[in-house]
């Protein structure tokens, strides 16, 4: 029963949307040119599912509102890489100095990366958390993530299913390595999400952070 009750958790998606809208109120106006409300309403909308559906405890299932929440994210995504644009415009025709102000940049942009596609990818593997669990009768979609806990025979871990944290622990491993770790995607669109997630988070560290830290 822990298993079911563990993969069914709603609050720990909703928190991670309350961190990131926290976030968005912190980004530099340097590398924003876009109203500072704009990402929190985001942020918000993009609670409105998770709140309707019950933020913690998954007990109904609204198909059209996980498409909007889907959409949400998407535009999420689009957003923070406009900011990344606008920190590489800043770095190429601002204050190079400033670079408390990159790496604060960079911080924000990465962790609304990682939170942003965490929340991807827990909504699209097999349909959704309401698909994957087992005490519902909807049917499931094809596995689009290959947890190592699903390859492998040992006792406690053979009904074992992915709950938030470890979407976003996949999500977190791919920002960091840029690419897959212990969890490997299975289908194009996975494979896609996690390459543009990737690119996000190169750009990020290995360009905007490293100058940061060269010019502190």
């Amino acid at each position: 029963m822990e298993t079911k009750t563990r993969h069914t958790r709603r609050w720990p998606a909703s928190l991670a949307v309350v961190a990131v809208l926290i976030l968005q109120l912190l980004v530099p106006p340097q590398i924003n040119a876009l109203p500072r409300w704009l990402m929190p309403a985001l942020g918000l909308l993009l609670l409105v599912p998770l709140i309707y559906m019950n933020p913690f405890h998954l007990r109904r299932d609204e198909p059209w509102l996980r498409w909007v929440e889907l959409v949400l994210l998407a535009v999420l995504v689009a957003v923070n890489a406009y900011y990344l644009a606008g920190m590489i415009f800043f770095l190429n025709n601002g204050d190079a100095n400033e670079g408390k102000v990159l790496v604060k940049s960079a911080l924000l942009i990465w962790v609304t990366n990682v939170v942003a596609f965490g929340l991807w990818y827990w909504e699209i593997d097999r349909g959704g958390p309401f698909a994957r669990a087992p005490e519902h009768e909807r049917e499931a979609e094809r596995a689009d993530l290959l947890f190592p806990q699903m390859t492998v025979d040992l006792d406690g871990w053979k009904k074992w299913l992915p709950g938030f944290t470890d979407y976003l622990y996949v999500s977190f491993t791919n920002a960091t390595a840029f690419s897959p770790t212990d969890t490997l995607p299975l289908t194009a669109r996975t494979k896609m999400l996690m390459a543009v997630q990737s690119a996000i988070a190169l750009l990020t560290i290995a360009i905007i952070a490293a100058r940061a830290v060269n010019v502190l």
